[in-house]
Formats: C-alpha cells, structure tokens, sequence
C-alpha cells in the first residue's frame, strides 16, 4: 500500500529537496496504513469532536452558575483527581486483560456519563454539584481508558509505526480541540449546554463501532497467578529506576501542575480580561452571548497550535533529537504563556496561544513518544498508567491551586507564574539531558526502536532537519 519505512528513511535523505518533502509528508501518514488504526482513528476524531464539546461547555455551565474561579478549579480538580489516584490500578488492568475490551467498557461508560449530564442540563434541573459527581466519575473512567488506549496503539499498528501512530493520535486530539471548542462557542450561545453534552454522548457510537469492528491480537502482557499489588509496585519500580523516563515524567508533572491551569481559567480571561473582541463572530453567528463566543475561539486557538505541534511530530521518522525538542518547548511554552498572561487586547490573545498550544503539545507527544519506544511491551500499560498520574493527574492540584490563586491574584498573575515555573522545569531537565542520553539510547535500542548506535550522538536527526 505504502512504501517501507527503511526505504522512505533512505530517500529522504538521498533524494532532491522537493522529493524529501513529498516523502515526509507519505511518511507522516504511514500509521494509517493498518486497517485496525483506520478504524480508531475515524471513530475517534468524532468522539473527541464531542469530548471537547463538553468540556468547554461544562467549563462555561460552571462559571455561569457559580461566577468563581475557585469553582471553576475545584470542578477541574474533581475531574482529573481520579486519574492520579486509579491510574496504577488502569496500569494492571491494561497489562493483564485484552486492552480492546478494556477501551471499549470505557468508552461506553463515559457515553453513559454524558447522556446523564446532557439531560439534567436539558431539563434544567442541573446543579454544581451534579457537574462535580459526573465529572469525578468519568475521571475515574479515564484512569482506566487512558493507559489502556495508550498502550493498545501498538496493538493496532507494531512497533515500527508506534511513533508516527502517537504522533497522528495527538493530531486527532487537537484536530477535535479545534472544531469543538468552536462548534460549542455556538451551541452553548445559541441553544445553552445541554445539547453539547447530548452530542458529545451520541459521539461515542464511532468510536465504540470502530472498536467493535477491529480485528486485533491484543492479549493480556502479564501472568494472573502473580498479584495486582506486586504487578503495580513492579512499574512503579521500572519507573524510579530508569533515569530518562523519571526525568521526562518528572518534567511533565512540573508542567501539568503550574503550566496547565490555563485552560482551566480560561473562561474568566474569555469574560473579564478580554472583554473587548469577538463582536464581529458573535454577530456573524447572531449570538448575543461574547463570553462564549470568546471562549470557544480562544480555546480552538490553543487547539490549532497543539494540531500544528502534532503534525510536525508526525513528519518525523526517527527519536534522534527529542530530549532536546522537549526541553526546547517546555521553555518555549512558558515564555508563551507569560506573553499571553500579560497581554489585554483579544485577537492578539488569540494569537499567542498557537505558540502555547505548539509547544505544549509538542513537549507532550514527544515524551509520550520516547517513553513508549524506551519501555517494554509487558510494561508498558502501568509505565503509560504513570505518565496518566503525571500528565492529567498532576493537572487537578494545579487546576486546584490555580482557582484558589486567580481569586487571590488574578487569572492573569496565576498564568504568569505558571510561566516562569514551565522555563524553571526546562532549565532543570536541560541540565540533566547529557547524562541521561546513554541510558535512553541503550533502552531504545533494547526495544528494537530507532535510536542509534552507542557512538552516536542521540541529538543527530535521523533524517534532515
């Protein structure tokens, strides 16, 4: 169907200019090749259409009802808490049942979830508490889905395309971060919450259809004789004891608990900082709600730049030089974010946070990348269930700490410091690359991944830059 990896590799690098370039964007797209993924990453790109429906929405129906950023942190909190305190347990499971079954009972309970939500919204019998409830319950969802679709990607697709598939996942995620923040700016000023919460239930039928319709050998990776407990301290252990995995989780906890929080504040920037912008779309659209308005197209900027991160992760066909992209775009983006903390006018906002959402998602699929290709198969549910702890289940304390800060400080002095703690993490992680680069290329080179020879420095690309 496509040419072979290796031979795509060799052209880039001995063909024109024009020629490279028509084959990285082939090679970009390679993951897709395998009909198991076709199918996920369809069924996907419509659910989390609908994800990012309610999470705006739900952002918006919590600040209207309650005006409060420390509500607004404490419901991003009670989201995402779950996945800190469940993920080891989504680790086990993934590593000892067939992880298609296991994202298939989670995508159907989290359609359950939002069906619930969307009709205590449509019969306006919705509470805050109602929205902290459901939120905690599909956080618990997620600690079991997250390390079980993670780790089932190469399942789908072997390890010779793991990175590109990552790679194309984390452009499926923000693809959707565009559209449905947009398309819920307009449902919730046109038509209010609820029918973004009914939509984003009806989503889930492609995903759950795709999955339904694979045919994959997904068996479980660990014995049930050996018990969950000794299987869950076993990845704990890996963890703590391979230097360039704790390094880049540790600099991924950094980010998600100081740098992160953005978003949760995003709806008081959208309604109090930023007041003066966005008439003209709300007009276009007859919508006389600018918060909502503004919300939505703040968050699809964000969104743009994380599809634009993902993207230039996909053209890549080697892991050459990702520590570096990592500590690049960690201080990157928390130059970004004080731009944006600091700046009043709305369309400029908007632009930097395509630099926010860039490097943001960069820094992530990059670790996420090199994680994966350094870990073992019979690992690597409980290895993806603690980058789940570090990357969304640090973000509720940050959310958390941010609410209480912006009421205190202000959203924007909370984003700011976020910042400046995002280029401290950088700084940190930049000093301790040359040591770790020797044991992560061992570990590449262990899983039969692209990483070099020893001799070989791991900052040289594997193709042209």
């Amino acid at each position: 169907m496509t040419e072979s990896k290796d031979s795509i590799e060799s052209t880039v690098v001995a063909g024109s200019q024009p020629e490279r370039q028509r084959l990285r964007w082939q090679a970009a797209g390679r993951a897709l090749r395998h009909r198991n993924f076709q199918l996920f990453f369809s069924g996907q790109l419509i659910s989390l259409v609908g994800t990012w429906m309610q999470t705006v929405a739900q952002s918006w129906l919590v600040y209207r009802l309650t005006g409060s950023g420390l509500q607004l942190g404490a419901v991003g909190f009670a989201s995402q808490i779950p996945v800190f305190l469940f993920a080891p347990l989504g680790g086990i499971v993934a590593d000892r049942s067939n992880r298609k079954h296991v994202v298939i009972a989670t995508q159907a309970a989290s359609m359950m979830l939002a069906f619930i939500l969307a009709t205590l919204a449509l019969t306006h019998y919705v509470k805050v508490w109602h929205v902290f409830v459901l939120a905690a319950l599909l956080g618990v969802v997620n600690a079991f889905d997250i390390p079980g679709r993670q780790s089932f990607l190469v399942d789908m697709v072997g390890k010779d395309d793991l990175m590109n598939a990552i790679a194309l996942n984390s452009s499926m995620f923000n693809g959707a971060r565009v559209i449905g923040p947009a398309v819920a700016g307009v449902l919730v000023a046109r038509l209010g919450e609820g029918w973004c919460f009914f939509a984003n239930g009806v989503s889930y039928i492609a995903v759950i259809a795709g999955l339904m319709l694979m045919k994959v050998h997904a068996p479980a990776r660990v014995s049930e004789k050996t018990s969950p407990w000794e299987h869950i301290v076993e990845g704990f252990q890996f963890v703590n004891r391979t230097a360039p995995i704790r390094a880049l989780l540790i600099l991924l906890g950094i980010v998600s608990i100081t740098g992160m929080p953005y978003v949760v504040l995003m709806p008081i920037f959208a309604d109090r900082i930023l007041h003066s912008g966005g008439q003209e779309f709300a007009s276009l659209i007859g919508s006389h709600d600018l918060g909502a308005v503004r919300l939505g197209i703040l968050m699809g900027a964000s969104g743009v730049g994380a599809l634009l991160g993902a993207l230039t992760l996909a053209i890549r066909t080697g892991v050459k030089g990702l520590g570096k992209w990592v500590t690049v775009c960690c201080a990157a983006f928390g130059v970004s974010l004080i731009l944006f903390a600091i700046c009043k006018s709305f369309w400029i906002s908007v632009l930097l946070l395509l630099p926010v959402g860039y490097f943001i998602m960069l820094q992530m699929a990059s670790s996420n990348t090199l994680i994966q290709v350094m870990v073992p198969d019979a690992l690597r549910g409980r290895v993806m269930a603690v980058y789940s702890m570090m990357f969304m289940g640090m973000a509720p304390l940050g959310a958390l700490l941010g609410g209480v800060l912006s009421d205190r400080v202000g959203a924007p002095m909370t984003v700011a410091v976020g910042g400046v703690a995002s280029i401290g993490g950088a700084w940190w992680f930049g000093m301790k690359l040359p040591k770790i680069r020797g044991e992560a290329r061992r570990l590449i080179m262990a899983q039969g991944m692209e990483g070099g020879a020893p001799a070989e420095e791991m900052s040289t690309p594997v193709v042209e830059d």
